[in-house]
């Protein structure tokens, strides 16, 4: 059953404390439903014209997909990087009840 009005957004953040700051943050302003916090992750990518590595933690945030914008923001005024990934895909499906208590939290 397709339900893409919900969404799940992975953010990486430095590993440590900025994983939980962000996620406090987005929990009680509502924004997230449910945040799962993934440390330990090995990240490398290009950054300034030479490919990079880091040890990070991502985060795994449940929300609306009408307030991804509303992450966004709050993600970018927290987050220690210029360019932080924050990407969202939309649920197509999962268990209804789930996906109900997602919507009922947040706001």
């Amino acid at each position: 059953m397709a339900n893409s009005k919900y969404i799940v957004i992975f953010i990486t953040t430095e590993a440590g404390e900025e994983a939980k700051l962000i996620a406090r943050v987005l929990l009680e302003q509502r924004k997230a439903a449910c945040i799962n916090i993934v440390n330990g992750v090995s990240s490398l990518f290009w950054w300034q014209e030479k490919i990079d590595s880091a040890r990070e933690s991502m985060l795994i945030v449940k929300t609306r997909a009408s307030l991804l914008d509303d992450v966004i923001q709050i993600v970018k005024e927290i987050h220690s990087n210029d360019v932080p990934e924050i990407i969202a895909f939309p649920i197509i499906g999962g268990n209804e009840d789930y996906l109900e208590w997602i919507g009922k939290e947040v706001f």
